[in-house]
């Protein structure tokens, strides 16, 4: 198993380094985007609230991430179905709805951010759920269309259903327990650099440092808590946010794949904590997706974010 989920992680990583090309050759319009984004909404919606695992996963891509809260990566199409069937299989679906307030083009992907609230059931239990949270979704560009090669989300708040989002049964890989990328070129040194001294102003609590990640511009979605469009509120909750931190005796952020789209560079990370706080410590892992783009004076900077924790394997 262990074999076959490597060799699936290098086929999509594969896959999605080709990207490149169809900057060049695609022939897909403005209005044919949003149609299939609309459809992509449509069909979502409908296979939530009749628990119809096909008709979402017929746009995902064969080689699709699917990262979600709480639970590993599923690796591949296949992967992601037996995801949301057991998802179905273990909760009835009372409501369901999201909604995108975002397209972000980067070229030959597409960057989507929105929202979802539902409310769901344990099986053969009578305690109804709201769940509330938001996602990121990773279009690739076709000359026929396109298609979603991963999705990511997380929950706005804490819940009681943590251990009920896993799925120990369905295949999946923690992304921070898999080798790291080589560093052998300008974007993965450039990355990997920021990588190990933001793991240094993280375990010293310094804010200050933290906020210049991002630009003046950026959207960041963080676990517990809203969305962030303001860079003013999201300086302010980086401030807040470390003085609740434990103390980090490692912090290990790692680059599982880098997509250099030019302007953009899509970055899959996950990272791997181990933290004390008085009497309790332990190790945590998660996953999540950053959007850098490069500014005409060459600074790097995140413009979008998305993180969610496995919660824990």
């Amino acid at each position: 198993m262990r074999l076959v989920q490597t060799f699936l992680s290098f086929l999509f990583f594969t896959t999605i380094c080709s990207q490149e090309i169809w900057a060049n050759t695609t022939l897909i319009d403005e209005v044919s985007i949003e149609k299939q984004l609309s459809e992509f909404i449509r069909d979502y919606n409908q296979g939530m609230q009749s628990s119809d695992a096909e008709i979402i996963v017929k746009h995902y891509d064969k080689e699709m991430y699917l990262m979600p809260a709480f639970h590993k990566t599923l690796l591949g199409k296949e992967n992601a179905f037996l995801y949301h069937k057991a998802f179905f299989d273990r909760f009835d679906i009372l409501a369901y709805e999201r909604e995108n307030f975002e397209t972000l083009d980067l070229g030959s992907q597409l960057c989507v951010l929105g929202e979802f609230k539902m409310k769901v059931r344990l099986k053969n239990e009578t305690q109804v759920v709201e769940l509330h949270g938001k996602y990121m979704d990773i279009w690739k560009k076709e000359q026929t269309g396109i298609t979603l090669i991963s999705e990511i989300w997380n929950y706005n708040h804490h819940t009681d259903l943590t251990e009920q989002l896993k799925f120990n049964d369905v295949p999946g890989t923690v992304l921070a327990y898999q080798g790291h990328l080589p560093i052998n070129d300008n974007i993965r040194f450039e990355i990997a650099s920021i990588n190990h001294f933001t793991e240094e102003f993280i375990a010293n609590r310094d804010h200050v440092l933290w906020k210049q990640l991002y630009a003046d511009d950026a959207i960041a979605l963080f676990s517990y808590k809203p969305v962030f469009k303001d860079k003013n509120a999201l300086d302010q909750f980086i401030k807040d946010h470390v003085a609740e931190l434990p103390i980090f005796e490692k912090l290990d952020i790692r680059n599982n794949y880098i997509n250099d789209l030019g302007e953009y560079v899509v970055n899959y990370a996950s990272h791997i904590a181990n933290w004390r706080n008085n009497e309790y410590s332990g190790i945590s892992t998660g996953k999540g997706i950053k959007i850098w783009r490069r500014a005409p004076n060459g600074t790097l900077k995140i413009v979008r974010q998305i993180s969610t924790y496995d919660y824990n394997y």
